[in-house]
């Protein structure tokens, strides 16, 4: 038996272009990042407060990031976050058909 599903449309890999969402791409990344963070925090059984500090920022702060409330926040500042939280970062680019090029962006401490 299938079910009737209401109409719909599949949409594309991301969520915030979906939606309408301003620099969609740019705020895919920044989820992307913060889930990060939260994984290292979660693995490293940090506590926010711990975790904050490590990454330069304040409890409520990264409170707010984690709940996605982190428009104020660059690409860069999330990956120096995430980088003090253990995690080396490498931006890779590619070129179909060739070898990709690798650059270390932010390295562990």
């Amino acid at each position: 038996m299938t079910k009737n599903l209401p109409d719909h449309e599949i949409g594309g890999g991301n969520l915030f272009a979906n939606t309408g969402v301003e620099q969609a791409d740019e705020h895919l990344l920044k989820a992307r990042l913060v889930s990060r963070i939260q994984d290292r925090i979660d693995e490293r059984k940090l506590s926010q407060t711990g975790a904050a500090k490590l990454m330069g920022l304040t409890q409520p702060d990264l409170s707010n990031v984690l709940r996605g409330r982190f428009r104020g926040y660059s690409i860069e500042r999330l990956m120096r976050g995430l980088s003090s939280l253990g995690s080396d970062i490498e931006i890779v680019i590619r070129t179909r058909g060739k070898a990709d090029v690798k650059i270390p962006a932010y390295a562990a401490h």
